[in-house]
């Protein structure tokens, strides 16, 4: 029997670059160990020619089908990604963004836990300036579906860059929606309410590119809106209390209106690591205990007629925030 196929899902829009779109498409296809049975890319509205000129190119010297859908106005990043599931053939679907550089390994280490039974593997990934070899940061996500679960009150679990999923899992959830700047983190907290099988893998998997102005957008007017209106869903869906709402826009409203020269530090001391603690001391205190005793969705996030899944995430380091555009 033939390994289930998947789709590998991009999209772009006017403000990508040529350039950083041909290296993302060529690590995800051509250079893959793994190699995606199908391209879904999404042309999000009008983009200029050289980038017009390297999609074609791309399309037509592609290894793999490619299926191209032209929205002919910008619609934003949630209902693109939308439009992208919608024409993708398979239910297994990478994502991968348009600016950034996936690991010759990335497909051969997610998917085989999604056929295995997750709906949802997200990765570690190394942030890096001019090139891959200029790295400046590394994001690991906590690995143990508890602590997905609990970390999720309060920030983005995943690194979004680096999800592969069930389609079928975020059709469920109600897809992507349209929540500007905010798209994952809403949809990946409405998997886990749903019931999703969750993993992290806490190896970095992407080099996620973080030129002039990172830190810059992860604050902001428009952020803060976004940010707001997010807590109010959350609170709505009652997958956060009343004290943790407020919590929430004390915490995190107040971070996207600090100075980016606080804000840097802040998220490279604080924010970015705290997966690789977590796991550190998950990973002491489990010693002991038998393997998947901790595989389970916690019970705030359970239907009535759910049991805990029995599936063992992966141990760290073994193999096997908002979005950047509007």
């Amino acid at each position: 029997m033939q390994p289930e196929p998947f789709t590998l899902l991009m999209t772009v829009y006017g403000g990508d670059q040529a350039e950083h779109v041909r290296d993302a498409f060529r690590s995800a296809v051509q250079l893959q160990t793994l190699r995606p049975d199908q391209v879904v890319l999404v042309q999000d509205g009008p983009v200029p020619p050289a980038l017009s000129d390297c999609l074609g190119t791309l399309v037509s010297g592609s290894p793999v089908e490619v299926e191209f859908v032209h929205l002919r106005h910008n619609r934003g990043l949630g209902p693109a990604l939308d439009a992208g599931l919608h024409a993708a053939r398979h239910d297994i679907v990478a994502r991968m963004d348009a600016d950034d550089v996936a690991m010759p390994h990335r497909f051969q280490t997610q998917v085989p836990l999604v056929r295995a039974g997750a709906d949802l593997v997200g990765a570690g990934l190394l942030e890096f300036g001019t090139d891959v070899t200029d790295i400046v940061g590394r994001r690991i996500p906590p690995s143990d579906p508890a602590d997905i679960a609990r970390y999720s009150r309060l920030h983005d679990p995943f690194n979004h860059p680096t999800v592969v999923y069930r389609r079928s899992a975020v059709v469920a959830a109600g897809g992507y929606g349209d929540l500007p700047l905010m798209e994952d983190y809403w949809l990946f907290v409405r998997m886990i309410a749903n019931g999703a099988r969750m993993v992290n893998v806490a190896e970095p998997l992407v080099y996620y590119r973080v030129g002039e102005g990172a830190y810059e957008r992860r604050g902001g007017r428009d952020l803060l809106r976004s940010e707001l209106r997010l807590q109010r869903e959350m609170l709505r869906e009652g997958f956060i209390s009343q004290p943790q709402y407020w919590r929430n826009v004390m915490v995190r409203g107040g971070y996207r209106l600090v100075p980016t020269m606080i804000r840097k530090p802040f998220y490279r001391a604080v924010v970015a690591p705290y997966g690789a603690r977590r796991n550190r001391s998950r990973d002491r205190a489990v010693t002991d205990l038998p393997a998947g005793a901790l595989s389970y969705i916690p019970r705030h996030a359970r239907r009535p007629d759910q049991t805990p899944p029995t599936l063992t995430p992966p141990r760290p380091g073994t193999p096997g925030e908002p979005e950047r555009r509007g």
